[in-house]
């Protein structure tokens, strides 16, 4: 082998490891995600505390993904944080579903977790869902513990 041969191999090697790499730091954010944007519909929910969900996270039904996150804006009227969802038109949710905020084990990622309700009437595109329980802040239950120990050590 003549030394320009060797000089593209090592050149095509070098641009199969950056592409390998840009893979791997797009599936490890979230970039590639299972769902086209395309072929989903929005709904949206209102949280008290979304606690560190980001655009792009996971919105999950038993567990399979089901649509992503779009966007997160802060109503100053109602003081609650509005998320925007891009659901997968595969999947149907009825109008009483829940939504609730969710971590991927002890200090994953956090998600929404849909469960489904038990009305016929399905979602449509602009409904909002109603039910939503706000993320577990673990400060805050760190906190209730502490402050609980420290009203039983006060009352003896």
């Amino acid at each position: 082998m003549n030394r320009r041969s060797v000089d593209v191999l090592v050149g095509l090697f070098v641009l199969l490891g950056f592409a390998s790499l840009v893979f791997l730091a797009m599936r490890a954010g979230n970039m590639s995600g299972s769902i086209a944007l395309n072929d989903t519909y929005q709904a949206t929910a209102r949280f008290d505390n979304i606690g560190g969900l980001k655009p792009r996270a996971a919105v999950r039904s038993a567990g399979v993904v089901v649509g992503r996150v779009t966007g997160i804006t802060f109503d100053d009227q109602t003081y609650q944080a509005e998320v925007a969802l891009a659901l997968d038109r595969r999947f149907k949710f009825p109008k009483d579903s829940s939504a609730k905020i969710m971590t991927s084990g002890l200090l994953g990622d956090q998600y929404i977790g849909l469960e489904p309700g038990a009305e016929t009437e399905m979602l449509h595109p602009g409904d909002r869902i109603t039910m939503t329980q706000s993320a577990v802040v673990l400060e805050n239950l760190i906190g209730q513990f502490l402050y609980g120990k420290a009203a039983e050590g006060g009352a003896k």
